[in-house]
């Protein structure tokens, strides 16, 4: 029968909710992700949500300083970087509804309560602000055999306290064996290296002062948990030991996967949700991500990334872009940062002696004139270069002042009293009075050109891209920019998409972000013909 929320416990959703304790960035989320990598490798069809107790309606303004890059998904919602990881491990795509954050929640109870929706009840967290947690992270996990839903923050955090609420109504509105409950917890070493158990003890403490008891408990720490502090763990959780699962540091994030699985943590919860018999038996299951990460590589390459945000976070698309081409290529990638704004006071070396250059998006002045310097050193000594989202841009300012002569050319957006603006708003983008409504958000489809690098690239007359941008190319310029060697390989309509040169190793600029798109088993065209070019230049020059 339906609860008075309206669910009815007979459709039988499978939940896993992820908490985290003691402290924040312990690796909730890949935790989460390599747990649904592994359901889905046993024949399960798994979804993530991600859940984030801010007050942003989405992670669109915020800092990548604070919460690293802001992910964009194919619908064109901006997200928590965890979502990437997600869509990464699980190889789907996921949409805005699998991101739920505090703000969209207010949001929609306070519209409804405008409406007059509430029949002029007293509109409170409980029931109103719960009930619409739980009608989101129910309505994301349709479809699906398992959901993994990640909860942001720690245990004990104010602003997670609404959501911790509704897992505990949850747990009296599902039978038991469709829910669990898995804390990601710390296990630090003393100063002589005992693993200590009472942050853990601490932290599930507070989770069962609020009602929720943990199944599960994942113990991060450098190494494995010892069998006896898994014994004292479960002891004083309460909790079976077979409960309590190792999660120790590994060479690569990929890996994550494959310790979990040797600590059994897929068939603990196969078997805790009842669905173990409705699992591909062990020797049927797929073992294409371990082959995928496991692979020998042979030799390894240089890729000079430059941008302003000293933060691997900022850019962790990327990262895992070029990591993905990589195992395409079968060679190690070592990504060497570039400050845009040091560049030529402290890392010119570091540019120089890279075999690849990429220039990444962004948004604001900060480290411009270093990520030209960065493009036009690659144009003029034939570096293999990617630019991305404004790093296209880039590419087109440089190539406007330096080898057209338009001294002083650059973006509106950055620069709006510049006399040649070769980068600005389209003329129908003037008359939208909501800024937000400039910006082009989610995937969309790009023509490309036969006979062009782009179309080599993707093997394609089309391909459909994330973007992430307000300011375009002005067609105004576009007859002098391709005058001489210059290129856009890549439009749709009156914008301009792909920009390529002549005569270069590998010179290729995106206004879309190819890196929302990339996979382990699936990596970027732009990115995977980036490190095809430098591995021929490097055999050229060898």
């Amino acid at each position: 029968m339906p609860t008075e929320t309206g669910y009815d416990p007979s459709l039988g959703d499978k939940f896993v909710f992820v908490t985290g304790g003691v402290m924040s960035g312990l690796g909730k989320g890949i935790t989460a992700a390599s747990l649904g990598r592994l359901l889905s490798n046993a024949g399960f069809d798994v979804t993530a949500v991600k859940v984030d107790p801010y007050l942003n309606v989405d992670a669109g303004t915020m800092n990548p300083y604070q919460h690293g890059e802001v992910y964009v998904l194919k619908d064109g919602g901006e997200v928590d970087l965890d979502l990437g990881n997600y869509e990464r491990f699980l190889d789907a795509d996921m949409t805005s509804d699998h991101n739920v954050t505090t703000g969209k929640v207010y949001q929609e109870v306070i519209e409804r309560e405008r409406a007059g929706d509430y029949l002029g009840k007293t509109v409170q967290v409980i029931p109103h602000v719960t009930d619409d947690i739980k009608r989101r992270i129910r309505e994301a996990a349709e479809g699906s055999d398992v959901c993994i839903v990640e909860i942001g923050g720690t245990v004990g955090d104010i602003e997670g306290m609404p959501y911790l609420e509704a897992l505990r109504q949850f747990s009296h509105e599902q039978d038991d064996d469709d829910l669990l409950f898995a804390h990601v917890t710390l296990v630090p070493d003393s100063k002589n290296g005992e693993q200590k158990t009472k942050p853990t003890q601490h932290s599930v403490k507070e989770l069962r002062s609020i009602g929720l008891q943990p199944d599960i408990l994942v113990g991060r720490n450098p190494e494995k948990l010892e069998e006896s502090v898994k014994e004292k763990i479960a002891l004083f959780c309460d909790v079976p030991t077979d409960a309590v699962f190792s999660n120790p540091d590994v060479e690569d994030i990929y890996h994550v996967p494959l310790m979990l699985e040797e600590e059994g943590l897929d068939e603990y919860v196969m078997s805790e949700l009842a669905i173990a018999d409705d699992a591909l038996p062990a020797g049927e299951r797929s073992t294409e991500w371990r082959d995928l990460v496991t692979r020998d590589t042979e030799g390894d390459v240089d890729i000079a990334l430059v941008g302003k945000y000293a933060l691997e976070d900022a850019y962790i698309s990327i990262h895992e872009s070029l990591k993905h081409a990589g195992l395409h290529e079968r060679v190690s990638v070592n990504v060497t940062w570039v400050d845009s704004e040091k560049m030529n006071d402290e890392h010119r070396d570091r540019l120089e002696s890279a075999d690849g250059i990429v220039v990444p998006g962004g948004f604001g002045s900060r480290g411009i004139e270093g990520k030209l310097e960065a493009v036009r050193y690659a144009r003029e000594h034939g570096v293999p270069f990617l630019g991305l989202c404004l790093g296209f841009q880039l590419a087109v300012v440089e190539y406007a002042r330096n080898v057209l002569g338009l001294a002083g050319a650059h973006s509106a957006e950055i620069d709006e009293d510049t006399p040649y603006p070769v980068i600005d708003l389209l003329p129908e983008q003037y008359d939208m009075e909501d800024l937000g409504g400039t910006m082009r958000l989610g995937a969309h489809e790009t023509e490309i050109e036969p006979g062009t690098l782009a179309h080599d690239v993707y093997d394609a007359d089309t391909c459909t891209e994330r973007h992430r941008h307000r300011y375009e190319v002005n067609p105004e310029y576009i007859d002098d920019l391709t005058s001489d060697g210059l290129t856009f390989s890549g439009h749709a309509g009156n914008r301009m998409e792909i920009v390529e040169l002549d005569d270069h190793p590998y010179f290729l600029g995106t206004q879309f972000h190819p890196e929302f798109r990339s996979r382990p088993g699936r990596a970027s065209p732009p990115f995977v013909g980036l490190l095809q070019a430098v591995l021929a230049e490097t055999e050229v020059t060898a």
